[in-house]
């Protein structure tokens, strides 16, 4: 392995929530990185699908606001979790059951290089659900159309 493959494989990511109470850094590699269609995923992210960083728990660590971080374990579930801000409600990162495994929400890290490696739960996928490359896309928010 080359020098520069070995510090990208331990670059360190930045992360925070929205309102930047609550700070996070990590290093890859990543596990896993992943997109879930499950309907909890689905609720606990208000969208079309989670999208999640799979790390070991030891490259993680929290920089500020853990004090302000509230956590929900679904009772009957053996790989879900959420964490998420008090102040602005951000979903933040949360460490499975065993302790070995945090999971990233990836909308909270400053920057990727990476893209997620599968879908899974597609067929709990919400109905609704449009590819983003069969839609119009626009540079920022476009202007409103005048009511007739």
């Amino acid at each position: 392995m080359s020098k520069d493959t070995a510090s990208e494989n331990t670059a360190r990511l930045q992360g925070s929530c929205l309102c930047g109470e609550v700070r996070y850094t990590f290093t890859k590699p990543f596990k896993l990185f992943q997109y879930c269609h499950c309907s909890r995923c689905r609720k606990v992210s208000g969208t079309v699908h989670g999208a999640n960083i799979f790390i070991f728990s030891d490259q993680f660590q929290w920089l500020a606001g853990e004090d302000k971080l509230t956590h929900y374990r679904f009772p009957d579930a053996k790989h879900f979790g959420s964490t998420f801000c008090k102040a602005c409600g951000s979903a933040m990162p949360w460490i499975t059951a065993d302790t070995k495994t945090t999971i990233v929400p990836a909308g909270g890290v400053e920057s990727l290089d990476e893209s997620p490696t599968q879908s899974i739960f597609w067929d709990s996928h919400a109905d609704w659900y449009k590819e983003p490359s069969s839609l119009p896309a626009h540079a920022a928010l476009p202007e409103r159309k005048p009511k007739a």
